[in-house]
């Protein structure tokens, strides 16, 4: 019997065929099937499913956008005007968002709908004028936004959110439970039990004595901490962590980010921290670069788990990852908000959580003293007072 491949990893290689088409204007067999680490055979079939579709041109050895001379499928597409006019906000256009945003794009070309997308900040203020400047600048029947959901300028953006006279989805967001909102709809990951898969893996692995070093202003940071430290607690592990930095080196030179980093790696010499979990990707690939430009083996003295799955995979050793279904997000967003606009105010309120997914590479694995010793309570961290503060 031929085997068959589950459907959202199809859909997935699909929808980045489709975007490098957007990008490029065409494709080659043989370089998506290296990108994609898959065979050139099944890039063939999905160009030629896609092609079916009516959605591209096959050409020798690749694709091109359609073409108004393939009269092979019937441009349907085209010929009507969209269904819906959807507006998306999003608060970065070159990290984890791009991902987000093709998904979102690829369901508005299956669903008939028209997306117009604005990048904005993670700053409330320009979040909340980026959405007014495309509120004001083009009809739209519905809206897909990222806003910022703490404190009390995040309050104030949502519950006005939840005013507006027309649908709003979250995507990658999600109201607090201490704010009683019941229209906003939302499709989000969960980062709480990323973060506790990350705990696990690495106490599975045998390590005693773990570490987190987490973007200081991200949204993610608080449920991934959460989810971490829930997870040591439930695994029966020691709460007091040596090694617990709260920061980002992005804004930093790169003297500046070295003698960070250069910190976090003498406090885990120091206090036989064996593994770190580090949000995001960049922030893990430059810990990874000092470890090793200081002689460490990684895994060996050092395990790393990253949070994201950006850039992981590319670096050496291929960093171990978090992999938050970013592409999924965005399509189930546009499909939420189709489902509203068809349907109307009597669809009850859809809240939709996914899932991470642990990519397991080879920058992770037990600690040659904890293979030694496998028996016994783990322990995670020291002294509660001599705790980093990044």
């Amino acid at each position: 019997m031929p085997s068959i491949e589950p459907p959202p990893f199809g859909l997935s290689r699909r929808e980045r065929i489709l975007d490098e088409l957007r990008r490029s204007g065409s494709v080659r067999v043989a370089q998506l099937a290296r990108d994609l680490g898959v065979a050139e055979l099944t890039v063939r079939r999905d160009i030629g499913a896609l092609a079916d579709r009516g959605l591209l041109t096959r050409v020798h050895g690749g694709a091109t956008l359609r073409s108004r001379l393939d009269t092979s499928v019937p441009q349907t597409a085209g010929a009507t005007a969209p269904r819906y006019r959807v507006g998306m906000v999003v608060p970065s256009l070159s990290y984890y968002w791009p991902h987000i945003a093709v998904g979102a794009r690829a369901a508005a070309d299956d669903g008939g709908v028209q997306l117009v997308l604005r990048g904005a900040s993670y700053d409330v203020a320009d979040q909340r004028a980026q959405i007014v400047r495309l509120l004001d600048s083009a009809s739209l029947h519905g809206l897909i936004v990222a806003p910022e959901t703490g404190g009390a300028d995040g309050r104030a953006l949502l519950q006005w959110l939840d005013q507006l006279p027309l649908p709003v989805v979250l995507a990658e967001r999600r109201v607090p439970s201490t704010v009683p909102l019941t229209r906003l709809e939302w499709v989000s990951t969960d980062h709480v039990l990323g973060g506790a898969l990350a705990a696990e893996h690495l106490a599975a692995l045998g390590h005693r004595r773990v570490g987190v070093l987490s973007s200081r202003w991200s949204p993610t940071s608080a449920p991934l901490r959460r989810g971490w430290s829930r997870a040591l607690h439930d695994l029966g592990l020691e709460q007091t962590i040596d090694v617990d930095v709260e920061g980002s080196l992005d804004d930093l030179s790169a003297d500046q980010r070295e003698h960070r980093i250069g910190d976090l790696l003498d406090r885990c010499a120091a206090t036989g921290t064996t593994a770190l979990l580090v949000h995001a990707d960049p922030q893990a690939v430059l810990v990874l670069q000092l470890a090793l430009d200081r002689g460490w083996r990684v895994p060996g003295d050092l395990a790393i788990v990253a949070y994201d799955d950006e850039v992981a995979a590319g670096a050496e050793p291929a960093i171990t990852a978090l992999r938050p279904p970013k592409q999924q997000v965005g399509r189930l967003a546009v499909e939420t908000m189709i489902a509203r606009l068809a349907e109307g105010p009597a669809r009850p309120v859809q809240r939709t959580v996914l899932l991470p997914e642990l990519q397991e590479r080879a920058s992770t694995g037990a600690h040659a003293a904890t293979r030694a010793a496998p028996s016994g309570p783990l322990v995670v961290g020291g002294r509660a007072d001599d705790r980093a503060t990044g």
